[in-house]
């Protein structure tokens, strides 16, 4: 059962990674819409959608998974468990920060410029190239 668990991880991680690094793309493009314009209210409802269809849905069940294996491997004591899962709290709290960004476009009350966008877009995959070292190396 435990690899079914983890192919299960994985792909929850695909999934939420892929979400996590398409929602500030859609944040740029929408930072040039028109507030009030067909444009913007057609980023709002993408927006929407891709959060609660996908990244949302997809976090809690890497989540879940991720527990299990946790438990299952008895890896509650290893070193490089406690930095992936320090790196993995972090990426939640940037899937906090989108959040809040996405109920900002939602209110028409976004005050960020496209650049910032293209900054946070970086901060999952140097996370994410973190995590992946931790799980596959192990350092210690």
């Amino acid at each position: 059962m435990y690899l079914w668990i983890k192919a299960l991880h994985v792909i929850s991680v695909i999934a939420w990674m892929a979400g996590m690094l398409y929602l500030p793309r859609l944040f740029v493009y929408h930072c040039d819409a028109p507030k009030g314009s067909i444009q913007s209210d057609t980023f709002k409802i993408m927006e929407c959608r891709l959060l609660k269809a996908i990244i949302n849905p997809a976090m809690v069940a890497t989540w879940v998974f991720g527990l299990i294996l946790i438990w299952q491997g008895g890896w509650y004591t290893d070193g490089w468990l406690h930095a992936k899962v320090l790196l993995v709290l972090i990426l939640s709290g940037v899937h906090g920060v989108y959040v809040r960004r996405l109920k900002d476009f939602a209110a028409d009350k976004n005050t960020r410029p496209a650049k910032y966008y293209r900054i946070l877009n970086e901060v999952p995959t140097v996370l994410m190239i973190g995590i992946v070292i931790l799980v596959i190396v192990k350092p210690f």
